[in-house]
Parts: structure tokens; sequence; C-alpha cells
């Protein structure tokens, strides 16, 4: 999206109507450029500021498999806690899938509410919540649409070898699950094997 809106693009930004926003700028309640046309841009920073208090806290928290379902329910009262005590109206996003799928529900909902700047800021317990790869994506993508970005436990990450593994895991998991079938005793057997390998690393 342009850094300038035509006046229909900036009315639904602000879930206004056109003559509303005329309305505005004839009270100086916001400003416009005019094109050599004399048509009217609105910059998008100068509408954010007057959507500020319509703008969302998100946090989001994900976790792999149902069996997770405890660290879930703690990431969730973590973020809870961290965004009351910042005194933040939030919503919660919650996922449950693979850190390398792009296509969880949980996300995509997210990326929807950042891309039309919902989105004031972006709350989660660590990095890898977001996607085991592809977050720093992700995080671009907020610094372009205007929303801060909050990692509450980043000196608390796993470690590197930790996050190796876990990607090791979670690629063979997925590519044996489309050789054998997710319910396949042979993939189950596999996928069980891993686990062990990976407890010992």
């Amino acid at each position: 999206m342009s850094n300038l809106l035509s006046i229909q693009e900036a009315a639904d930004l602000l879930g206004v109507s056109t003559n509303t926003l005329r309305r505005w700028e004839a009270e100086s309640k916001i400003t416009s450029e005019r094109t050599v046309g004399g048509h009217r841009r609105y910059q998008v920073s100068d509408l954010l500021n007057h959507k500020s208090d319509a703008r969302l806290t998100i946090a989001y928290a994900r976790v792999s498999s149902r069996d997770q379902k405890t660290d879930l329910e703690r990431q969730i009262m973590m973020l809870e806690v961290y965004c009351a005590k910042h005194g933040w109206s939030y919503e919660i996003i919650s996922d449950l899938g693979s850190g390398m799928n792009y296509r969880k529900k949980g996300l995509i909902k997210l990326l929807k509410l950042i891309t039309t700047y919902q989105v004031e800021r972006l709350v989660l317990s660590h990095k890898d919540r977001l996607l085991r790869f592809g977050a720093e994506l992700i995080f671009s993508l907020c610094e372009q649409f205007g929303v801060e970005v909050i990692i509450i436990n980043r000196s608390q990450d796993s470690t590197f070898e930790e996050d190796l593994a876990n990607d090791v895991l979670e690629i063979i998991t997925v590519f044996s699950a489309r050789l054998y079938g997710s319910r396949s005793h042979k993939n189950k057997q596999i996928v069980q094997e891993l686990k062990n390998v990976a407890s010992k690393l």
C-alpha cells in the first residue's frame, strides 16, 4: 500500500464515508494533499494518528501439538498478565500447529489485521512462537504498517542447538507424514523415534 491514499482508500481505512472525511478536512481535523488534477491524497501516518485510539494490541500464542495444551495456557496467561500490567486493551490470538506452517488460522487473522492498519502492537512470549522460520519477514511487515513488536522473553529463547533439533524434527515429521500418511503406523513410529533422539540432545 502506498503512503498516500485516495479519499476512498482513506475512508475505508478509517471506517467512515468520504463525506465524513471532507467534513473533517473542512473542520481542520485532518489534512490532505492535492494531486496535479486536484484529487485529495492522504498520508497514512496522519490517518493512523487519527485512528490510534481504535488500534489493537494483539497477543499471539502458539504450540505445535495438542499435548502441549498446558504450555499454550501458560503462554496465554503470561501474555494476559503482561498486557494488563501495562494497561492495554488486548486480544489474544492462539494457534495450534507447526512453526513452519504459514496457513494457520490465527496467523492468517493476525496478518490481515496488521495489513489493514488495525494493530498498534504485537506481543509475543518468545520470538519463535510466531514462526520457526520467517519471523523476521513478519517483523518487517509490522515495521511497514507501524506495529510495535514486543517479545517478553528475548533472553530466554531456546538455544541454537535446541532450535536446530526442533527444526529437523518438524521437517522430518512433515515429510514422513506426506510419504506415509499422518495417521499411519510407520509415520508414528518415525516421529516417536525422532522424539526419543531429540530428547537426548
